[in-house]
């Protein structure tokens, strides 16, 4: 038989204690408080993309909170999300997320179509996008997706062509086979739309620019396209689709309040 001493035992107790303390930490859920309430958290940048957000987790069920997550880009978000750092976010149409991923080894996928996006070209100068001049300057975005959708408009309203192999919204500039009025087209970062229309004659931009500068598509676009393939989407990660805090995201973010929160706002909701 061994005799423990004791200060022996003491310091066993204090040893199994500890472990115990360690193996309840350990097996706390990630993003749980100390309430039981699990915390998500969820990336947004500009109205209306927070305002969804927001209103969601005004209507969240009960054992779930949503904390906005405030970036001032478009990749930001996809980073943090594709490390983990954040649960979800609400930036972007599926083609954006799907030219991340394939730049990026990453895994995101699309939940919840949130709301439609209305883009448009606006000028200071033009009422109508066909008085664009002889090598008048244009300017879209830089990113695939939103860059093809712009040249897209242009070729509907007959300003250029496109390869007719290239399918919709997949066009780059290098697929531009006729530009009659010999159009400068220029690329530049979503965050410098704004800049550009002070410059340019006409160019793309998308709702939340355009309303910073005072602009609706509606009232004040030259040409306006909406398609269901723009849809900006709440996105996650591909093992986290099924998780139940991100069901319950989906409840939230597809509630009547979040719809009226929209149309406040004067955006289609996508569900």
């Amino acid at each position: 038989m061994t005799t423990r001493t004791p200060r022996a035992r003491t310091a066993l107790a204090a040893a199994a204690l500890t472990l115990a303390l360690g193996l309840g930490a350990c097996a706390a859920p990630t993003g749980e408080a100390a309430s039981g309430t699990v915390t998500i958290r969820v990336a947004a940048t500009v109205t209306p993309m927070t305002d969804a957000v927001e209103a969601a987790s005004e209507v969240i069920e009960e054992g779930y909170e949503v904390e906005l997550v405030p970036v001032n880009d478009y990749v930001q978000p996809n980073v943090l999300l594709q490390h983990g750092e954040i649960d979800a976010n609400v930036v972007q149409f599926e083609g954006f997320m799907e030219e991340f991923n394939a730049g990026n080894d990453a895994d995101l996928v699309v939940v919840q179509p949130v709301y439609a996006t209305v883009v448009a070209f606006y000028s200071k100068t033009l009422t109508r996008l066909d008085q664009l001049p002889e090598g008048g300057s244009v300017v879209i975005p830089n990113d695939a997706s939103n860059g093809a959708r712009a040249l897209q408009m242009l070729a509907d309203e007959g300003l250029i062509e496109l390869d007719p192999a290239v399918e919709r919204f997949q066009a780059r500039p290098s697929d531009v086979t006729s530009n009659p009025r010999g159009l400068e087209i220029t690329q530049v970062d979503l965050l410098q739309l704004n800049t550009a229309y002070d410059e340019a004659d006409a160019v793309f931009n998308l709702p939340s620019f355009a309303r910073q500068l005072g602009l609706t598509p509606e009232h004040d676009g030259l040409v306006v396209e909406q398609d269901p393939a723009f849809e900006v989407s709440l996105v996650t990660r591909s093992d986290n689709a099924d998780a139940p805090e991100i069901d319950a995201l989906v409840r939230a973010i597809t509630s009547e309040h979040v719809r009226e929160r929209l149309q406040e706002l004067g955006v289609p909701a996508a569900f």
